[in-house]
């Protein structure tokens, strides 16, 4: 299987900026393990879109997979009572 390329949205910098640094750690770790797998055991469809969610303790993680381009777009990082607001 290939190796997906992981990209970032620009605002996910700022999702970021105020969490501990062992959080984005951990946050950046489990990111990163979606280039290997996309489609982890843990991840969740988002009804209604094409997005996906993983967890990372409170925090959850959207993203989006282009597999024509073998891309997995990091979309939004936020607390679980926060991230699915617009």
């Amino acid at each position: 299987m290939a190796r997906y390329e992981l990209l970032y949205k620009a605002s996910v910098a700022r999702d970021l900026k105020g969490l501990p640094k062992a959080d984005i750690r951990r946050i950046l770790s489990k990111a990163e393990k979606l280039r290997e797998s996309p489609f982890p055991p843990d991840c969740t469809k988002l009804a209604g879109q094409e997005s996906y969610r993983i967890r990372q303790g409170n925090d959850r993680i959207l993203y989006t997979v282009d597999a024509v381009r073998i891309v997995v777009f990091v979309v939004k990082v936020a607390h679980r009572k926060d991230v699915y607001r617009r």
